[in-house]
């Protein structure tokens, strides 16, 4: 990975408390685990930004380099990666996606 695109990757994360890199975005996701993860932020009603990799294929690369973390979709939180869909859905849950989307939004 360049350091320009580490550097890129890094003020996406850092810029938004809530970011999700899919494939598509919050309005068309172009996949069943990238529209799983939007619906569930949707039902948790918090604001949440998107990056479309498909429309950018350094950063579809680059963010599985990024995260060490084959496959998209992936959420950060407060800067923190979190994992893809299957992860996504168990902490929404146990109600641990709640607190972490409140504690995002709070700080």
């Amino acid at each position: 990975m360049t350091p320009e695109l580490k550097d890129k990757i890094d003020n996406l994360v850092k810029d938004n408390k809530i970011l999700v890199f899919m494939k598509g975005n919050k309005l068309m996701p172009q996949c069943g685990f990238s529209n799983n993860v939007v619906q569930i932020l949707n039902t948790l009603g918090v604001p949440f930004e998107t990056i479309d990799v498909l429309s950018d294929s350094e950063i579809r690369q680059g963010i599985k380099e990024y995260s060490n973390w084959p496959t998209i979709p992936q959420v950060y939180i407060n800067g923190e990666f979190l994992g893809g869909s299957d992860i996504l859905i168990e902490l929404y849950q146990k109600g641990e996606l709640q607190e972490k989307v409140e504690v995002a939004i709070a700080s």
